[in-house]
């Protein structure tokens, strides 16, 4: 299955990815997202002053307003297209 970085405070979104078999990284800054074939973010930490530098090629899923099962569907998404 895929590697998925996962901010930490998304808990059940990293319980219900390891239930589906995923391996899942914590997101704690930003080396820990290389490696990773998909990152489930919270959305909070918007980038504000319009600089993005991308340290990863995977996909970014933004969590802010869905369900675990939703991310996870998502998730499932990103690998199927």
């Amino acid at each position: 299955m895929a590697k998925i970085g996962v901010e930490s405070s998304l808990s059940d979104v990293q319980a219900a990815l390891q239930q589906m078999g995923h391996e899942v990284v914590q997101l704690r800054n930003e080396s820990d997202a290389q490696g990773c074939d998909c990152c489930v973010v919270t959305g909070q930490d918007s980038n504000i002053m319009g600089i993005s530098n991308a340290v990863t090629q995977g996909s970014v899923i933004t969590a802010s307003g869905l369900t675990a099962e939703e991310v996870c569907q998502q998730v499932e998404n990103k690998f199927q297209s």
